[in-house]
């Protein structure tokens, strides 16, 4: 896989939204702990935390209650080695069985090899009926 590394252009800053979308819709806390470096600081709503070990068990927990887990990402704003996305997704919630869509935004800063070294999220949830999921 080639390594997209900043500074961004346009086409580059898509190409690393968009792999950041797959490996998210992959579930599989290892594929997706291979694009932040190894001191990845994030915040996610009100959680701040930092390092693989604690986003793959973050990443677990999560995805043990947002049942089929489905990301739309798109590109927002980018600069130098900064990409803003705006989000959607879809889930199932294990403990209700009621399906959610959440929006949000993040803001990621790369180190120069490409891996996300800050990532800052911000998000609302909403419920929904099947009938009205967007993203399959």
């Amino acid at each position: 896989m080639t390594v997209i590394k900043p500074p961004f252009t346009e086409e580059t800053a898509r190409a690393k939204v968009k792999a950041a979308q797959d490996a998210w819709n992959t579930r599989d806390p290892e594929v997706v702990v291979k694009g932040y470096s190894v001191d990845s600081k994030w915040r996610n709503r009100t959680e701040f935390f930092s390092g693989h070990d604690a986003i793959k068990q973050f990443l677990k927990r999560k995805w043990s209650k947002e049942l089929n887990y489905k990301l739309m990402k798109e590109l927002w704003a980018f600069s130098g080695n900064k990409i803003s996305v705006r989000f959607e997704y879809e889930w199932k919630d294990a403990d209700t069985g009621r399906w959610m869509r959440t929006h949000g935004n993040e803001h990621w800063e790369f180190n120069e090899d490409g891996l996300m070294q800050t990532r800052d999220m911000s998000a609302n949830d909403y419920p929904i009926d099947e009938s009205e999921r967007r993203i399959k």
